[in-house]
């Protein structure tokens, strides 16, 4: 088994579940006492907000690749970036580091490909929905993508900085994503890819009004593929 190296804490609630759901796809797929191999860097998130709500990109980019580093340094043979946002970092974090970096947006991509959907919705962070890193890279890989309206997309926003990273989840909040959810797929989205790692715990992929993908569910999958590659050779 492979060795995968998370930059986590951004927020802690949703790096519990990748630790959780990494752990339980190995132990399904080898069973007995078999767990995963993870090297989790948990930053402070205040740090980072800080660099975000300043638009200091370029400081993101420099602390992350730190962060990259320092997990390769202690034994990661991969890397994972465990937010949706902070994927404007990757190309820095990747050029950083000498060892894959295994990206949320390409696990959506792949997932989307396997069950046949050509137009995804994305919920997510105003940068994340609006700033063209995120959906050009979709697109790329011709996936088709629909946006909110800018006025919706800012409180899909304030709802992520304001509950979800804090880790409250209302019913309130719940109730109107999944009727922003249902706009977008009255405007032909096939399924809603739940572009911020938060957005799957206050509205699961079962309770969504179109088809979901949980963007940690995907790149979960993405990771255990990667981490159980030479198990798979050598079976």
């Amino acid at each position: 088994m492979r060795r995968i190296g998370l930059l986590g804490g951004m927020s802690w609630h949703s790096s519990i579940e990748y630790y959780t759901k990494i752990n339980a796809a190995v132990a399904e797929r080898l069973g007995g006492h078999h767990s995963a191999q993870i090297l989790l860097d948990s930053c402070d998130f205040s740090g980072i907000r800080d660099l975000q709500i300043s638009e200091d990109w370029d400081g993101a980019s420099a602390a992350l690749a730190a962060t990259g580093q320092r997990l390769v340094d202690g034994g990661a043979e991969a890397v994972a970036i465990a937010t949706n946002l902070m994927h404007k970092t990757a190309p820095t974090v990747e050029a950083s580091v000498d060892v894959p970096l295994i990206h949320i947006v390409d696990s959506i991509a792949a997932m989307a490909k396997d069950r046949g959907y050509a137009t995804l919705a994305v919920l997510g962070t105003k940068w994340t929905m609006l700033d063209g890193f995120y959906t050009e890279r979709l697109e790329a890989q011709g996936i088709a993508t629909l946006i909110p309206e800018v006025e919706t997309c800012l409180k899909v926003d304030q709802i992520i900085w304001d509950e979800l990273t804090q880790g409250r989840f209302t019913e309130a909040s719940r109730a109107r994503y999944i009727e922003i959810m249902q706009s977008l797929a009255d405007r032909g989205a096939d399924a809603v890819a739940l572009s911020c790692t938060e957005i799957g715990l206050l509205v699961p992929p079962d309770v969504a009004p179109l088809p979901a993908i949980d963007s940690v569910d995907a790149h979960v999958a993405a990771i255990v593929e990667w981490m159980m590659a030479d198990e798979l050779v050598s079976a």
